[in-house]
């Protein structure tokens, strides 16, 4: 029996838009170089895009979903900048839950329900140990949080441990394309 496509759980801020001056991973030209702003008075950020991110996710062969607070806005924003196609949005709840251990981002609840017992990753900069607990007891199916440092963004290393995650994990998987 087949396993279903895993779904990848991505934020932007910190794992797209790297902070902080040590954002220095391209050698070549590109955002980290001198890259000017964006035109049109659009978030100078988004200079920080690495547009070799998108084709590196894709090859991944996951389901992309969006699990930012820009919400929409990194369809429009963000995706088209490093090549990825329109992705679904998962959306949050009014008010995030508050009850829990002490620790566990607010995200977490809204990530397992979403993944719904498919396999999954999720990118970010602020996941913790309380997130790994929590999945670890709710979730029934492989998983993997991926803490990226904020200050570089997605790196190689970080592409080589989702990747090897998911041969070693869901190795028997349906996949998509890419690869």
């Amino acid at each position: 029996m087949e396993r279903p496509i895993p779904i990848l759980f991505l934020d932007v801020d910190g794992p797209l838009i790297p902070f902080g001056p040590s954002y220095d991973r391209h050698e070549t030209s590109g955002p980290a170089s001198g890259a000017e702003a964006p035109p049109g008075g659009e978030n100078p950020l988004l200079g920080r895009l690495d547009p070799a991110v998108g084709p590196c996710l894709t090859a991944l062969g996951c389901d992309l979903v969006w699990a930012t607070t820009w919400m929409d806005e990194a369809n429009e924003s963000v995706g088209p900048r490093i090549g990825l196609p329109r992705l679904p949005v998962l959306e949050w709840p009014e008010v995030p839950a508050e009850t829990g251990p002490r620790g566990l981002h607010w995200k977490t609840r809204a990530l397992v329900e979403r993944a719904g017992g498919r396999p999954f990753i999720w990118v970010d900069d602020e996941i913790g140990a309380m997130d790994r607990l929590w999945v670890a007891a709710q979730h029934g199916s492989p998983f993997l949080l991926h803490r990226v440092d904020p200050s570089k963004g997605l790196t190689e290393n970080d592409f080589s441990a989702l990747a090897h995650w998911l041969r070693t994990a869901v190795p028997d998987r349906s996949r998509g394309t890419g690869g």
